[in-house]
């Protein structure tokens, strides 16, 4: 087994089992392509390219460029960010359009719909504190 494919394989696992870890850009573009059910070939040319230099982006052989990276997050439906390890929240595109629009919104209004999401929150871990 390669180096690479180990840390695949450890990573599967971790995510199994809900452990956040941050991994590289071309462990995570093989991650969720997989889980999105997408060949090599069908991300590369959703992104204007071939599956053979997904699998060298996936390698690690290559490194895309930052327009490149855009396109396959864009793709992937994951933000830059996600896809390149620097956090291990994965926002879909519905979550993005709700933070965008929700920072659309005048200061007033923005304020309610904060303070009902923190209200959410509080309930949600006071709740999961007394259940342990």
């Amino acid at each position: 087994m390669t180096h690479h494919s180990s840390n695949f394989t450890k990573a599967l696992l971790l995510q199994a089992f809900s452990i956040p870890i941050i991994m590289s850009l071309s462990d995570n573009m093989l991650l969720i392509r997989k889980k999105k059910d997408l060949s090599q070939a069908e991300l590369g040319r959703i992104i204007g390219t071939s599956g053979d230099v997904i699998g060298r982006y996936e390698r690690g052989d290559i490194t895309p460029s930052v327009e490149v990276v855009s396109k396959i997050a864009d793709a992937l439906e994951v933000s830059v960010d996600y896809l390149l390890g620097k956090t291990t929240l994965e926002l879909d595109k519905q979550a993005v359009k709700r933070l965008e629009d929700i920072s659309k919104l005048p200061d007033d209004n923005k304020k309610f719909v904060l303070g009902l999401i923190d209200m959410a929150l509080r309930d949600f871990k006071v709740k999961k504190a007394h259940a342990s």
